[in-house]
């Protein structure tokens, strides 16, 4: 099974500069990129199974992500938190 990749630039390649530029200059965007690419990693191994677990805690990871995704897509449209 091909696991498909979340990493976000990949999810918004149109914002690749201001992703650039936020990790560089926004210490709170920084740190949501960073636990977002985590949580990336951590559900890509559980799809390849190389971390298997149950589709509760797969989900959950999930929609951590897609939480943090909309933080920082917010924050690269300059959304006020």
């Amino acid at each position: 099974m091909s696991v498909e990749h979340h990493d976000l630039v990949h999810e918004f390649p149109e914002h690749k500069e201001r992703i650039r530029e936020l990790k560089m200059s926004n210490a709170h965007f920084a740190k949501l990129f960073d636990e977002y690419h985590s949580l990336t990693r951590e559900v890509e191994l559980m799809e390849e199974e190389v971390h298997p677990t149950s589709t509760k805690t797969e989900e959950s990871f999930k929609f951590k992500r897609v939480q943090l995704k909309d933080q920082l897509f917010a924050m690269l449209q300059g959304v006020p938190a």
